[in-house]
């Protein structure tokens, strides 16, 4: 089984240790991963604004990146949501406007082999327990590309379940957005911010030492709120728990 990794461009960026736990659980698990350096964003912030031709190029990239692993993994919903959802219409689109089937053959090619993290543990790899332990009481928070369009459900539950020594809070509303929705939070910044607000509050109101996630934008927007306030909760992707063990405890830099 030949796995690659999609570390995504925000997580490149600001969260690479994110990148990093996914590759070491999944070593842990047996897998071998690759990293294509070909790889770069999978065009979201542009089609969310509006620049639907200006991820043609991106499309392109991605898939032949990625061309020939019969998985690709990433800890971001969104970017799989993007990939599974936006990359057959860009194709679709194209081939309409009569400017071939490229892109609709990439598209064919690549969106069955994309695979968000929690989705590759439970069903591909078959496992929950994947043998993590974090002594620490956790609240989880489901991102909408995960919750919505990937339809998780409680596969990230089932995994933080499973990881020894960890309390799992339930979060009240969590099935509400926590406001960033990528340029939204940019468009409509007042909503936006009283939306995280409102997350936090619960989040705050659960008495966890940490909020997880697993999609680092929304964990971005919560945690600056929460670095605002100065409060007492720390933002962690859902691969960072899961990285570590109790012989080999994990340790971002």
């Amino acid at each position: 089984m030949r796995v690659a990794l999609f570390a995504t461009c925000v997580n490149d960026a600001l969260f690479p240790a994110t990148a990093v736990a996914t590759v070491r659980l999944l070593e842990r698990l047996g897998v071998t991963v690759d990293f294509p350096a070909g790889q770069t964003c999978c065009g979201q912030p542009q089609y969310n604004t509006g620049y639907r031709r200006a991820c043609e190029p991106l499309l392109r990239r991605t898939a032949r990146a990625f061309a020939g692993y019969d998985h690709v993994v990433t800890p971001s919903g969104s970017c799989v949501a993007m990939v599974r959802d936006n990359y057959p219409r860009i194709g679709a689109r194209a081939a309409t406007e009569g400017r071939g089937t490229e892109l609709a053959d990439l598209a064919t090619a690549l969106v069955p082999r994309v695979v968000e993290l929690t989705e590759f543990l439970t069903d591909v790899l078959g496992v929950e327990d994947v043998g993590a332990y974090f002594p620490h009481t956790v609240t989880y928070h489901p991102s909408c590309h995960g919750l919505r369009l990937l339809g998780l459900g409680e596969r990230p539950r089932r995994l933080l379940g499973a990881v020894r020594g960890l309390e799992l809070v339930e979060l009240p509303g969590a099935e509400e957005c926590c406001g960033f929705g990528g340029t939204f939070a940019v468009k409509n910044a007042a909503v936006s911010a009283a939306m995280a607000e409102d997350k936090i509050a619960n989040a705050l109101g659960t008495g966890a030492r940490v909020l997880c996630g697993a999609d680092n934008s929304c964990l971005l927007h919560l945690g600056g709120t929460l670095r605002r306030r100065g409060a007492p909760l720390r933002p962690l992707h859902l691969a960072e728990i899961l990285a570590g063990t109790e012989e080999d405890p994990w340790r971002p830099s």
